[in-house]
């Protein structure tokens, strides 16, 4: 079982600090979630000339629902609020022709306890879905992914991504930054703006520190190769 990591300005921030973290992205499918982290690969990355495309949460869910459809998969809907994991499945169900179920647990802090484990283990356990996907907020999601990938191996699940507020669009709760904000690499204000909560503030300072993160690797990337 592989994971979908969708990579944002935050998640290299956290990668810095956590080992763990970092192997998570390293090992499994990661996207450009954000338009920064996508201006720095093309700008910094190496190997030069690799063609990279920025590719958000909200968007390759619907990519993975088609492909779902195409192979008559099934899908599971694990956090978020109970009313928008309900109208998540109520969307997915009547868009993408699939079967679909979601379950909202109580909120936890990681690492959740053995009961709370149970539960969500349980419910998967009973569906053996093909798809999952997990709103649980980063990196609770990623790691918890990552704690029970045995098990949800072992339960058919052939896919899972961690994908925060991504129901919250899928559901209709709430919508997507205009396009022209999407591209100024601006969702984070915009989501700031119409959900004004102090997590997003803190989210948002700790993000900008991907900036002064990316040249001093660049730094080193470049001492490296005046060694040579």
């Amino acid at each position: 079982m592989k994971l979908v990591v969708t990579v944002n300005a935050d998640f290299v921030v956290t990668s810095v600090r956590s080992a763990r973290f970092r192997r998570i992205i390293s090992d499994n499918y990661s996207t450009f979630d954000g338009q920064v982290t996508w201006w720095l690969a093309k700008l910094l990355g190496r190997p030069r000339g690799v063609a990279a495309a920025k590719i958000s949460g909200a968007s390759v869910i619907h990519d993975l629902l088609s492909f779902a459809r195409e192979r008559a998969w099934n899908a599971f809907f694990l956090g978020a609020r109970s009313s928008v994991n309900e109208a998540s499945v109520a969307i997915a169900k009547n868009k993408y022709g699939i079967e679909v179920r979601g379950y909202s647990p109580p909120f936890s802090d990681y690492p959740m306890s053995n009961t709370w484990n149970a539960d969500v283990i349980d419910r998967i356990l009973e569906f053996r879905p093909k798809l999952l996907f997990v709103a649980l907020g980063s990196p609770k999601q990623e790691y918890w992914l990552d704690d029970h990938r045995e098990t949800l191996k072992r339960a058919g699940v052939a896919l899972a991504m961690g994908c925060g507020g991504t129901l919250d669009f899928l559901s209709g709760s709430l919508r997507r930054a205009p396009t022209w904000m999407q591209s100024a690499g601006l969702e984070g204000v915009y989501r700031l703006a119409i959900e004004p909560k102090w997590f997003r503030v803190r989210r948002l300072g700790r993000s900008a520190l991907v900036i002064p993160i990316a040249l001093w690797y660049a730094m080193l990337d470049l001492a490296k190769i005046r060694e040579q």
